[in-house]
């Protein structure tokens, strides 16, 4: 049985986790910053609601991508070096979340991005947590990408792209700029062909979280990313 939280409940130990459910963890609890680093630093995150409340999720494996192992196709490198998209972070992250929000997924019937999840996010951000990469073209925001940088762990939320490769170039700017912080490893949550083809691997739960552990101990780059790397040509 899947245990429902209240809003002071633990989240339960991530062996509980429902294998023939996706790896669902819990239902409930709320979505409190406190409670939502908790839950990343455990290798638990909330995916979808069930009557307004959130269903936490640990899955086994996990998929993840080392950032040195990213790689673009010859077709993105062409995109990268054309310059056709203008790179920002952190200029538009409720833009970025709400072009999430509204894109068409494969599969899916609406959005996992509820108005609540949205605020919980958007706190996140404001607290320093939670970034956004935005792809400009024509002076609009066409494409982007958002998640959380705990430690040296950052953990990928969700993506969208209304012209062909916008959320491609920006995972890519996204690559090259957690590189330069040092970043070791990309959370990308669960087995998709396309976050394969660029590099990412499923590696087991335990050792996720060993991980976790050693990457998340310090959480000195907390804060507001500037932009002043965002447009370096490749």
């Amino acid at each position: 049985m899947i245990p429902c939280l209240g809003p002071l409940d633990a989240l339960p130990p991530v062996a509980s986790a429902r294998a023939d459910m996706g790896g669902l963890l819990a239902i409930g609890g709320g979505l409190s910053p406190a409670r939502l680093l908790d839950a990343y630093r455990h290798g638990i995150f909330p995916w979808g609601t069930i009557q307004g409340q959130p269903l936490w999720y640990s899955p086994n494996p996990r998929m993840v991508l080392f950032p040195e192992d990213f790689r673009p196709s010859r077709s993105l490198r062409r995109t990268l070096k054309s310059g056709a998209f203008a790179i920002r972070f952190d200029s538009d992250f409720a833009g970025v979340i709400a072009g999430c929000a509204a894109a068409p997924r494969h599969g899916q019937d609406g959005t996992w991005i509820t108005a609540e999840m949205s605020a919980a996010y958007t706190r996140l951000h404001e607290l320093g947590w939670a970034h956004s990469v935005e792809a400009h073209a024509d002076g609009e925001l066409v494409g982007g990408l958002y998640g959380l940088l705990i430690g040296r762990a950052f953990y990928g939320e969700s993506m969208f792209a209304r012209r062909r490769d916008a959320s491609k170039v920006a995972f890519a700017h996204l690559i090259r700029h957690l590189l330069d912080l040092g970043v070791a490893l990309i959370d990308c949550q669960m087995h998709t062909a396309h976050l394969a083809s660029l590099g990412a691997r499923e590696i087991p739960r335990a050792e996720f979280l060993d991980r976790l552990r050693a990457l998340t101990a310090n959480a000195e780059l907390r804060g507001t990313w500037h932009a002043a790397s965002a447009n370096r040509e490749w």
